[in-house]
């Protein structure tokens, strides 16, 4: 077979363009397909439906996947591809090859609760039932296909296309994922961000941009806005906290299992004086988020400065004296007891599974309830209801109210802010003239907003590709000039 050149390579966009969730872009090389991401759509129970779809590709001729991090939107059709023939390689960090274990388990564990709970109605109906997205079997044959790599180190992901993986300092093992397409003159080198963290956040450290790229793929989560300053989250925090004592009441805060409980968790042991935490009992009620800390704990290499100091001087993070793991269902239950002085830390971080769905059954309707989202809540998800003021919620088929007082935290996002992406884009967007530049994951608003930015600050024509468009690499579009300024 000859060498495939950059003649025969294209980029095709299809999951999370034009939406927030369902990463999955198609890298053509010659005869050679390689996936960046393959997650779940997430949302409305609409938008999920289409998670069992056809793909627009054979799974079988795919010969990698190059996976950028562990959050299921960008991992959680992985079981899927390979149930429907897929037996590549999957590239990805070694810390996301340690959280896709409990990640996938996890997320089969759930699909088959929603089916079980699913079916029963339709058996009632006398409708046709329902089958499992996946199962357990499929993410066990999922996980012999990993390959775990360390970051800046370059490997052949098919012959003739390279990568490396940077840290995105989204949550630990995230990656920005540099690819190199042939060789020499005729070479073509693309940046795919996958989902960057903020800068100067707990315990990870600060995303890395990789300069010299011809085309840079990157979200744009919040490319419309400006997450509120750090320290000012931290205070507002501590207010819900007081709020919450005062009125007698417990706190609730569905986060993701990975990354945003670790945080949290960080928080409420370095503030335990200042914000009279021990006026509370606290509860990581996620079997989910009690292994992923536990993986964290032991990438403690990949911390930043100051979390790494704490780890070496305590052997651990933050003391909580008062913090209780519940991994078990009975465990859950007993939480109930606490009619007052608890925070609850529970799944899911977007609301549409988990144990938090059980404690807003119990605790919505409660007006001393105070509940925190500190997390992205895609449209039609349950979280996107009650932040925007819905009086009655449906949880499992039933209805309930919501008198509990709602708060959204975006400091303490994963994700970057307007400014943390233009700071990331200007490292790759020195070079004249800038890189081609196509913006993925977000909504329309924050699509439009964060291009709208790019024209204004740098001059740059950013791309917001249709699902379905396809790139070819031989003529890429101009996005104008650069450097960009601040």
């Amino acid at each position: 077979m000859a060498p495939a050149t950059v003649t025969d390579a294209s980029l095709e966009f299809y999951g999370a363009a034009g939406r927030v969730t369902g990463s999955c872009h198609i890298l053509r090389f010659g005869k050679r397909t390689v996936l960046l991401d393959c997650g779940l759509i997430q949302g409305g129970r609409e938008d999920e439906s289409a998670n069992a779809d056809e793909f627009p590709f054979d799974p079988a001729a795919i010969d990698a996947v190059v996976l950028s991090h562990a959050h299921l939107d960008h991992s959680g059709r992985l079981p899927l591809l390979v149930r429907r023939g897929f037996r590549g390689r999957i590239h990805t960090h070694d810390a996301t090859r340690a959280l896709l274990r409990i990640l996938l388990y996890d997320a089969a564990d759930i699909e088959m609760s929603v089916v079980r709970r699913e079916n029963r109605r339709r058996a009632e109906r006398g409708e046709p039932l329902a089958a499992p997205l996946f199962l357990r079997d499929d993410v066990e044959d999922t996980l012999e296909l990993v390959h775990g790599h360390r970051y800046d180190a370059w490997f052949e992901v098919v012959p003739g296309v390279r990568a490396r993986l940077l840290d995105a300092g989204h949550i630990m093992g995230s990656a920005v994922v540099q690819l190199a397409l042939g060789s020499g003159a005729e070479s073509v080198s693309l940046t795919y961000s996958g989902d960057l963290g903020q800068y100067d956040s707990p315990i990870l450290r600060d995303p890395v941009t990789p300069s010299g790229s011809d085309l840079v793929v990157m979200e744009t989560t919040y490319g419309d806005r400006c997450h509120r300053d750090f320290a000012a989250s931290l205070d507002e925090l501590a207010n819900v906290l007081e709020q919450a004592h005062r009125a007698g009441g417990n706190v609730l805060i569905p986060a993701f299992a990975v990354g945003r409980s670790q945080t949290l968790l960080y928080l409420l042991g370095k503030h335990f004086h200042d914000w009279r935490v021990d006026r509370w009992q606290i509860f990581l009620d996620s079997p989910l988020g009690i292994e992923a800390s536990r993986i964290y704990w032991d990438f403690e290499h990949l911390f930043d400065e100051e979390a790494g100091e704490l780890f070496r001087e305590r052997d651990f993070m933050p003391k909580l004296p008062n913090l209780h793991f519940t991994r078990t269902g009975d465990e859950s239950k007993l939480i109930n007891r606490f009619k007052r002085g608890a925070i609850v830390i529970a799944g899911s971080g977007m609301c549409n599974g988990g144990r938090i769905l059980h404690h807003f059954r119990r605790d919505l309707g409660r007006r001393g309830t105070h509940v925190v989202f500190t997390g992205f809540q895609p449209p039609g998800s349950l979280g996107r209801q009650i932040i925007e003021g819905a009086e009655t919620i449906e949880i499992h088929g039933a209805p309930y109210p919501v008198r509990a007082k709602i708060h959204t935290i975006g400091g303490f996002s994963a994700h970057a802010d307007q400014a943390d992406l233009l700071r990331w884009y200007r490292g790759s967007g020195e070079a004249q003239p800038a890189p081609a530049t196509y913006l993925v994951h977000g909504d329309p608003k924050a699509l439009t907003g964060f291009q709208t930015h790019l024209a204004r600050v740098a001059g740059v024509q950013a791309h917001v590709p249709r699902s379905g468009e396809r790139v070819d690499l031989r003529r890429l579009p101009e996005s104008g000039h650069g450097p960009v300024r601040s």
